[in-house]
């Protein structure tokens, strides 16, 4: 008895969606670990995953006088994480930040900053303010 042909291509599509599904989850792991963390140190989110065709901000807060872009990048190290952020992807996110400003002119006159989360572990959330300036 023989056995049937192996499809590899079907296999390696199916290690690939297993894959994204795995790195899905522990994004939305990460971000919302992220959520918890800010809010205990007395941040007040006002959105998460806000999507515009110029770009996508992981979590946008409020503290004070200051609204926060911040951008979550789950990683094995915190240096692995910091270097995941592209300049690319920094004027993405500076782009949806101009966007969500544009449209929600009650925070037109807060200050503006752009910070990071660099997420290792089950539970290591190390946060980055003001990581950058546009």
């Amino acid at each position: 008895m023989s056995k049937p042909p192996v499809d590899v291509e079907a296999k390696k599509n199916k290690v690939k969606t297993a894959q994204k599904r795995r790195a899905w989850k522990r994004g939305h792991m990460a971000e919302a670990l992220t959520r918890l963390v800010l809010r205990l140190k007395g941040h007040r989110i006002l959105a998460k995953n806000y999507k515009t065709k110029v770009g996508e901000i992981d979590i946008i807060t409020l503290k004070s006088n200051t609204i926060g872009f911040v951008e979550v990048k789950a990683r094995s190290t915190q240096r692995e994480a910091a270097e995941a952020i592209s300049d690319r992807q920094k004027a993405r996110i500076e782009r949806a930040a101009e966007h969500f400003l544009k449209y929600a002119p009650q925070w037109q006159s807060f200050d503006v900053r752009f910070d990071v989360a660099l997420v290792t572990g089950p539970f290591g959330v190390h946060i980055l303010y003001d990581a950058w300036r546009p």
